[in-house]
Formats: C-alpha cells, sequence, structure tokens
C-alpha cells in the first residue's frame, strides 16, 4: 500500500477518464499504441481549458488517477467531508454548488469568468443558447453593441460545461488577428489563426504530413481560404462527417446568404463550401449586423446553413420559428430601455461665398473633369464592364469627398 503522497502508476489511466498531474487536472483523450507513445491529455482547469499534452504516464511525477484519489480519500477522517457528518453535508453541498450550472439553463458561470465590463443586454444571446437543445444561433445585434463578446460569452459557457471540444471562428481577413486577441485577453482562451505561416510552422516541427487541425482544439480560419482545399481537406478529415460536442462561430454571416432575389439563386463559392462544412458541426453561432439583404428567399437560405432542420431554402420563414434562433436588437432600441447610446445627429452645414480657388471647389471641379472622361471610355465598354467601372468611380466618391484629408 503506498502512502497519500507517493505517486500511483498501480492502473493506467485509460480514455475518458480524469489524471491529477503537473498541478492541473485532465482527462485522457488517447492512449499510446506502442511504449514509445505517451497520453494525450486535455486540461480541463478553467485558466487552461483545451490544451493539450502528451505524457509518459510511468515517468510523471505524482501522476494520479483522479477517480481513485477521490473515492480513496472519503474514507479518511477529516479529508474531502470524511469523518463527522456536518463536514461530509459541507463537502457535498460544495460539489452541488460545481454542478447546479451543468443542468439549470439559467445559472451562467461564463460572465463570472471573463474579463469585460458587462451589460446586461449581452445575457440574452447566452440565455437563448443554452435553452437549444444544439446552439444554432444568429446574434443580429447592431453595430457596437458587443457581438463578439456575446459570442465569446455563449462559447465560455460551453466550455465550462463540457458541451465542446473542438471550435472554429470563421472571419473576415482582417478580423483574424481581432478575434484572436479579443478572445485571449477578454476570456483567456488561446486560438490559432490557421494560414500559411502556421502550416509552415506546424510541418517544420512535425512533419509535412501533420494535420494542423488536430494539433489543437481552437482555431480561427479566414474567410478568403474556406474555399481553398489545401486547408479544407484536413478539416473534413477532422470532422468526419459529423463532430459531435464541435462549435462554428461565423462572424459576417451575411456574405453566405445568395445575393439574387430569385428562388433559385445561385449561390457563391463561399456559401458552398461553408454549407458542406457547416453540416459536420452539432453548433453553430452566426454573427451579422445585417442578416437580411432585402430578399426573403436569400434570408431562408441563410438560415438553412444555421438549423436545416428548422429552416428550408424558399419556404417563407415563420416569426415563431425564427424567435427561438435568433437575437436582434437596435441601438434605438436599447436607448428606448435605458442604455446609454449616443444618438448619432446627421446637420448640414452651409458654407457660402467661397474663393474659386477654395480646395473645396477646386476638389470637386477635378472629380466632375474625371467623370467626363471615364465615361467617354466607358461607352466603348460592354455592358459588364461599364457597370464595374461606373462601381469602382462611386468608391472613389465615397473616399474622395468624405472629407480633405481622406
Amino acid at each position: 500500500m503506498t502512502d497519500a503522497g507517493s505517486p500511483r502508476h498501480a492502473s493506467t489511466p485509460t480514455v475518458g477518464q480524469f489524471v491529477s498531474l503537473r498541478g492541473r487536472l485532465w482527462m485522457v483523450e488517447a492512449q499510446p499504441g506502442h511504449a514509445l507513445d505517451g497520453h494525450r491529455l486535455a486540461c480541463i482547469d478553467d485558466d487552461a481549458s483545451g490544451e493539450d499534452a502528451q505524457v509518459l504516464w510511468s515517468a510523471e511525477i505524482d501522476a494520479r488517477l483522479h477517480d481513485e484519489e477521490a473515492w480513496a480519500s472519503l474514507g479518511q477522517p477529516g479529508a474531502h467531508g470524511g469523518g463527522d457528518a456536518e463536514s461530509f453535508s459541507a463537502y457535498l453541498r460544495t460539489i452541488r454548488w460545481r454542478t447546479a450550472t451543468a443542468a439549470e439553463r439559467d445559472l451562467f458561470q461564463a460572465p463570472f469568468r471573463a474579463g469585460i465590463r458587462l451589460d446586461p443586454y449581452q445575457l440574452l444571446p447566452l440565455r437563448k443558447a443554452l435553452r437549444l437543445p444544439r446552439v444554432n444561433l444568429l446574434i443580429a445585434d447592431d453595430v457596437g453593441l458587443g457581438k463578439t463578446v456575446e459570442a465569446g460569452l455563449v462559447l465560455r459557457e460551453l466550455l465550462l460545461r463540457r458541451r465542446v471540444d473542438f471550435t472554429l471562428v470563421l472571419a473576415p481577413p482582417s478580423m483574424t488577428q481581432q478575434w484572436r486577441d479579443e478572445l485571449q485577453s477578454k476570456f483567456g482562451l488561446a486560438f490559432d489563426i490557421i494560414d500559411a505561416e502556421h502550416l509552415e510552422t506546424l510541418r517544420r516541427r512535425r512533419g509535412y504530413g501533420a494535420n494542423p487541425w488536430a494539433a489543437g482544439s481552437r482555431f480561427i480560419l479566414s474567410h478568403r481560404l474556406l474555399g481553398d482545399e489545401h486547408y479544407v481537406a484536413p478539416l473534413r478529415d477532422v470532422l468526419e462527417d459529423f463532430r459531435a460536442r464541435s462549435l462554428l462561430i461565423l462572424d459576417e454571416a451575411h456574405h453566405a446568404a445568395p445575393a439574387g432575389s430569385g428562388r433559385y439563386a445561385i449561390e457563391s463559392q463561399f456559401t458552398r463550401s461553408l454549407r458542406d462544412l457547416s453540416d459536420r458541426f452539432e453548433h453553430r453561432l452566426f454573427l451579422s449586423a445585417t442578416p437580411h439583404n432585402g430578399h426573403p428567399n436569400s434570408f431562408a437560405t441563410l438560415l438553412e446553413l444555421l438549423d436545416p432542420q428548422r429552416f428550408t431554402r424558399g419556404v417563407p420563414v415563420r416569426p415563431a420559428d425564427l424567435e427561438p434562433v435568433m437575437v436582434r436588437r437596435l441601438k434605438s432600441d436599447l436607448r428606448a430601455l435605458g442604455e446609454a447610446f449616443p444618438e448619432r445627429v446627421v446637420e448640414p452645414v452651409v458654407i457660402d461665398d467661397l474663393p474659386a480657388d477654395a480646395p473645396e471647389l477646386l476638389l470637386a471641379a477635378m472629380l466632375a473633369d474625371y467623370r467626363a472622361l471615364r465615361e467617354r471610355r466607358i461607352a466603348r465598354l460592354t455592358t459588364a464592364q461599364a457597370a464595374r467601372a461606373r462601381l469602382g468611380f462611386v468608391g472613389l466618391q465615397q473616399r474622395l469627398l468624405s472629407s480633405i484629408p481622406a
């Protein structure tokens, strides 16, 4: 019989068991294939949730099977509730408090595990997500209301409840770094951005055949790379036909909706790639400040990607079906409820009697001359080429006339 403080290597852990080593609590994800392989572990402590490690069980100091340790300690006087009834009652209440939120949908842990100043309205998406059997939720709040924070709260809560063990964030290329920084600083969650640099580093360390999606559990991928088989094919290998306890977070989700208004509008490559991928995730979280582009069929297609059991392309969306899976608040709505959002007031400034050489007048004259020149050139183009040329000129007007410095 060994001491309480000596290593316990009498039994080898199996997949699904909890072990204590290196000062943390881990879950065994895979057993060694041969003697030189180690057990693959995933950390479940709050400050390092999801981190993985590969260890040689026999070489670890003070490695313990967590279940064995808990049962053995119950019989020791004064330890973990052993001994008198009062101490055991206190221990039992502690266990109940720790497990209460795993079954109670209206008790949240995530807001207390995040480094953010939380506004009350940001709890509604979390509450709706926990009431769904699968988290298929569209967060369509107005710009500036904190959709990233709301998504982070849902993700953190699902991790704490152990309903998620694999997460992918799909974001526009310019937003991938911001997503990683915010999830790290506000929620303590480390994410890897999958790009060419990440693949090069991984293959240098683990070999050319290493699958980047099998080397972690939390990733960020750019929208631009979703159609690239070089990145998506290994992801499909990890997800297979369906992966339980997986979460897809899609930022700027309106990009996935077909732009056409017809019943059989042609889907973009991004839409087709997302359709193939989203069905493999158990949970889906879509974010967009402009989910509806004015075409009901396009909106129905977006909702079908979110929840194909509830919505179908070409079938009108009923409010009763939409309410459980969508959160939509405008700043004006929240301002009416007492939230302190500044109201934007546009007041025209009229300027008279400007000299002929004023920068504003010179700039407008130069733009008018340039437009006349372009129109003469556009007259020789095809209809499609002319439309693209005029669209480019509109972008120039928006930037050039916004202000003199711009």
